[in-house]
C-alpha cells in the first residue's frame, strides 16, 4: 500500500475534525478526507464545492460521472476511478459505458452529448481549457444552458484538481477496495 505524503488522521480524529469543520462524518471515512482534514477549513471548502455538484448539480449525473471516470483514466488516478466506479454504478451507469470512456472515440454506444462532454474533458486535461470546437459542441448538445455549461467546466476542472491532489499527496485506496474495477486494467 502506498504511504500518503501527509499522514492520514485516525478515523476518530478525522470524524472529530470533520464535525468541527462542518464536513459530513461519512466523508471522514474516505482516505482523501483523512488527509485533507489536516487542513479542516480547506477540507470543508473542498467538500462543499464537490457536494454542490454531486447532490445539487444542474449537470446530468450520468454525464458528470463519465467526465470523472475519463479524468481518472487519462490521469492514471486509481483512487478517482475506483471511488467513482462505485458512485457511477450506484447511479445506474452501466459498466459498459464506464469502460467506454477508456476509448470513447471508438465506443459506439455514446451519442453526440457524451462525445461533446468527453471531448471537452480531454481538452481540459490535456491542454488546460476547452477548445472552441468542443465548446461549440457542448453548447449545442446542452442547449446553450449557461448553468449547465458552467457546471460542466467546473466539474471537469474540479475533478482534474482532485486527481492532482490524490497523486501529489499519494493518497492510497481504502483497504479492501479492488484497484481499477471491474477488470484491474489501468491506463
Amino acid at each position: 500500500m502506498t504511504k500518503s505524503r501527509v499522514p492520514r488522521l485516525p478515523l476518530a480524529d478525522a470524524k472529530a475534525a470533520a464535525d468541527q469543520a462542518g464536513v459530513p462524518d461519512y466523508m471522514a471515512e474516505l482516505n482523501i478526507f483523512q488527509v485533507l482534514l489536516n487542513h479542516p477549513h480547506l477540507a470543508r471548502t473542498f467538500n462543499d464545492m464537490l457536494a454542490t455538484m454531486l447532490w445539487h448539480g444542474a449537470l446530468d449525473p450520468r454525464l458528470r460521472e463519465l467526465v470523472i471516470m475519463r479524468i481518472g483514466w487519462l490521469t492514471g488516478c486509481d483512487y478517482e476511478w475506483t471511488q467513482h466506479w462505485r458512485v457511477a454504478t450506484g447511479l445506474g451507469v452501466s459498466a459498459e459505458d464506464l469502460l467506454g470512456v477508456r476509448d470513447w472515440q471508438s465506443y459506439n454506444d455514446f451519442g453526440s452529448v457524451e462525445r461533446a462532454v468527453l471531448s471537452a474533458t480531454d481538452d481540459v486535461v490535456r491542454n488546460g481549457a476547452v477548445s472552441t470546437e468542443s465548446w461549440t459542441a457542448c453548447e449545442r448538445e446542452l442547449q446553450g444552458d449557461s448553468t449547465v455549461l458552467i457546471e460542466l467546466v467546473t466539474a471537469i476542472s474540479s475533478w482534474r484538481m482532485v486527481a492532482t491532489i490524490l497523486h501529489s499527496l499519494r493518497v492510497p485506496l481504502e483497504d479492501g477496495l479492488p484497484s481499477w474495477p471491474p477488470d484491474g486494467r489501468s491506463p
